[in-house]
């Protein structure tokens, strides 16, 4: 198996899974391009004035795209036209089964790195594990509460360390070009079953309410989302509960030739950090 040595753009650096990519890759003694809006790079997708000084250089892009699909067909030309020669597009498990109102962006990504005459590779996570204690779910279980339209169907949560990990593999080696890898952690749990977790590693109590869709997005625009936003993680949830994501996928498995961590581990991690506390 050879490796390639030259430039590794990496969109959304300063995001969950683009700055654990950054990191491995500089880990591994090659050169990054770290950029965002707000990173060391300067990138915009709705500034294609700043996608040449993103791009110089780069032979390889970790393609984290916007919500709004619009920009992502015209970067991947561009890209493509300066010289890229491989993208791992970061996607999501079941995004076939979702409607318009989520993951647009992530479906146009796929489409485009499809299309670009390019080695290309998609990366298709679960929920990451980091949701818990970085994103959506971290306020709700500081306070106490976790309150979601989910059911007792599973998800095999995924820990964004694993993503970054297999990401920065796919970047740098050959042998995975036109392959699409579903990636998930080693077992399903309900979300009351992770929130007793989370509650047992951060040694408090935590309710979980189970809502339904309508009372869930009642929940959101209360709380202040905006109702595009409200729909998107309803659309979400209806995939969830479609049991489209319950299954174990092998991704990190083939990739890696590990298995992948355990939610377990994450919560004692994040807990031991202070993240619920």
């Amino acid at each position: 198996m050879t490796t390639h040595g030259d430039q590794v753009l990496v969109l959304g650096a300063t995001g969950k899974t683009g700055r654990r990519v950054a990191r491995r890759l500089r880990e591994a003694g090659r050169t990054v391009r770290a950029a965002s809006r707000s990173g060391e790079v300067r990138f915009d997708w709705y500034r294609p004035d700043t996608w040449a000084t993103a791009l110089e250089g780069s032979s390889a892009v970790y393609l984290v795209a916007p919500d709004d699909p619009a920009p992502v067909h015209d970067f991947v030309k561009q890209a493509t036209a300066s010289g890229v020669r491989r993208f791992v597009a970061l996607s999501g498990r079941g995004i076939e089964h979702v409607g318009d109102d989520f993951g647009q962006g992530m479906v146009a990504a796929e489409r485009a790195v499809r299309e670009s005459g390019v080695e290309w590779t998609i990366i298709q996570p679960n929920n990451f594990d980091q949701n818990f204690d970085e994103d959506l779910w971290r306020e709700p279980l500081r306070a106490g509460r976790l309150a979601l339209p989910i059911g007792d169907v599973p998800e095999p949560f995924v820990d964004v360390e694993d993503v970054a990990e297999v990401a920065a593999v796919l970047l740098t080696e050959d042998g995975h070009a036109g392959r699409v890898y579903e990636l998930s952690g080693p077992r399903g749990l309900t979300f009351e079953e992770a929130a007793e977790t989370i509650a047992r590693a951060a040694g408090r109590t935590i309710e979980y309410v189970e809502l339904t869709p309508g009372e869930y997005r009642g929940e959101l625009l209360a709380e202040g989302y905006p109702e595009a936003a409200a729909r998107a993680l309803g659309a979400l949830f209806e995939v969830h509960r479609a049991g489209h994501l319950a299954g174990v996928a092998d991704g990190v498995r083939r990739v890696l030739g590990r298995e992948p961590a355990a939610f377990e581990d994450y919560a004692a991690r994040a807990a031991a950090a202070g993240a619920w506390a």
